[in-house]
């Protein structure tokens, strides 16, 4: 299983790093890792997240610029990894489960006072107020408390989402001090039980508009990472070994950022130029030609007349739609 890295503009994406995720039982069996020539000093169990927070680093070290760093939920669940973030300078906008819970004061983490003179002192930490589960803070939102935010372009027009936003407070039970985060709540329009959470530690004055734009640019992260498998190869790996993995990866990688810069480089003349369409070409130019440079080039064309149509049209339904919304939420 691979730990992956990625830099994105946008919809510009590629990969930029990737670790192979070893599982404790593989490296409880050192001679099973041997057999696949994984090298020793790689035979110790390393969490996801301690692999991510690496290529992190390494990427700053390689110089790659980037203003915030974007993790799903499973990452987001591990409070050492957010501090790691945190503590070396890096923001970042991190999906979180429903049952992640906040305080809405300061909880003021202190050691409690001995109850008699008898027995052990206390010596945990414990929180001055309670905490509350952020699916359950969110359902008890009014309703003129969602505000109607566009995220990004889609195919179908510009992206609208329901946001929540609040400043809250965030205590793993160890720290001796909370950190006060923002948390960003997502409701879809069209479906409403479709809700996202996230944390993210931007400054305070981060205004709702950015925090909503941050939350919902992974989502081209995650387009980028099906285009590499269906049109890459990256997820067609089937042999286990060290060596091969990586070959593969960073094959997969360097695919991936050609594909990126033909569609840079293209932009102009076909705004809509996607993976598949290069691949087409790729078939074509290849020294198999099944058919002409021309018919492949009008084939194209079409896919991206009907598409540009299917793009207006998303567009003009969606205009009279959020006229609609607006005008049932005045």
């Amino acid at each position: 299983m691979g730990v992956f890295a990625a830099l994105a503009c946008r919809s510009h994406v590629t990969l930029t790093d990737t670790r192979l995720y070893i599982p404790k039982v593989w490296i409880n069996d050192p001679e099973r890792c041997r057999e696949a020539g994984v090298p020793e000093e790689f035979i110790v169990y390393r969490k996801k997240s301690e692999q991510a927070l690496d290529m992190i680093k390494q990427a700053r070290t390689n110089g790659i610029r980037f203003n915030w760093v974007g993790v799903d939920g499973g990452y987001g669940k591990e409070p050492d990894f957010l501090r790691a973030l945190d503590s070396i300078g890096e923001i970042f906008m991190a999906d979180v489960h429903k049952d992640q819970r906040i305080y809405l004061e300061n909880p003021e983490p202190t050691i409690p006072e001995p109850k008699s003179n008898r027995g052990r002192k206390p010596t945990k930490l414990k929180a001055q107020t309670d905490p509350i589960r952020v699916d359950k803070w969110a359902a008890r939102q009014p309703e003129d408390a969602w505000q109607m935010i566009p995220i990004r372009d889609s195919t179908r027009g510009t992206l609208y989402v329901y946001i929540l936003q609040e400043r809250v407070w965030v205590w793993d039970g160890e720290e001796e001090e909370a950190h006060c985060w923002h948390l960003i709540v997502r409701r879809e329009i069209d479906s409403p039980k479709e809700i996202k959470y996230s944390l993210s530690n931007a400054s305070e004055e981060t205004s709702i508009k950015r925090l909503a734009f941050m939350q919902g640019q992974r989502f081209w992260v995650e387009r980028a990472l099906q285009d590499g498998k269906s049109e890459c190869g990256l997820d067609e790996y089937q042999v286990r070994g060290w060596n091969g993995w990586h070959h593969h990866m960073t094959l997969g990688m360097m695919a991936m950022l050609f594909m990126l810069e033909r569609r840079l480089s293209n932009k102009d003349e076909y705004p809509l130029l996607s993976c598949s369409d290069i691949q087409t070409l790729l078939k074509h130019f290849l020294p198999r030609r099944d058919v002409t440079v021309e018919e492949v080039l009008r084939q194209m064309k079409v896919r991206h007349r009907k598409r540009r149509s299917s793009i207006n049209s998303a567009r003009r339904k969606q205009k009279k739609k959020r006229n609609g919304h607006e005008d049932l939420r005045s």
